[in-house]
């Protein structure tokens, strides 16, 4: 869908929450959308791995040949506007850390070397609270951390979300009502907040 465009290189706002992108939450183009508008306008500071951003790209191919493509270029995209978010590998880091599911150690490695005050996925069960607390991370649902800056930033979160339904309406060339594409996005409390 490409940038949403508010800044080329964004300064987050002073006190702007430090958050690790799992890829699943950057899978989803209107929630990546919506995270990366977020980002752009300074509310929260987005931080994100090669890895990442390489699983994001390797989910995608369920939906088509050409998926991949058009998502590493946004991938690329990505890197290019925040490229202080992106950090490099610690297997040192990793090496130490047990979780449910092994495979997401190098996410919360990327927290925990990034400072990240918030890891943001829908994958619950396999950042279990305590573990992310001795390591003094938290976990929040796409839906709940967006909600949190939508009750902090209510005007410029609106105006985030109306640019990407008007851009969704566009490629498709069809109407885009907001509650719909919230719906799809599980950004039920986000939906609520803004009044649909």
């Amino acid at each position: 869908m490409g940038k949403v465009g508010i800044a080329a290189h964004p300064t987050p706002a002073r006190g702007a929450p430090k958050a690790v992108l799992d890829a699943c939450v950057l899978y989803p183009t209107i929630l990546r959308e919506i995270l990366q508008g977020a980002a752009e306008a300074g509310l929260y500071q987005p931080v994100f791995s090669d890895r990442i951003l390489r699983e994001w790209v390797l989910a995608t191919a369920k939906l088509g040949p050409t998926a991949p493509v058009v998502a590493e270029g946004e991938a690329a995209a990505l890197r290019a506007s925040f490229p202080r978010a992106l950090v490099r590998p610690h297997p040192e880091v990793e090496a130490r850390l047990i979780l449910p599911d092994p495979n997401d150690r190098h996410v919360l490695a990327t927290a925990i070397v990034s400072a990240a005050d918030v890891i943001v996925t829908f994958n619950a069960q396999d950042f279990p609270g305590h573990i992310l607390a001795a390591e003094g991370v938290t976990r929040r649902d796409p839906d709940g951390f967006l909600w949190e800056l939508q009750s902090r930033h209510p005007d410029v979160m609106a105006r985030i979300v109306e640019t990407v339904r008007a851009k969704a309406e566009a490629i498709s060339g069809q109407p885009q009502p907001l509650k719909p594409i919230l719906k799809r996005a599980r950004l039920y409390r986000l939906g609520k907040a803004l009044g649909v």
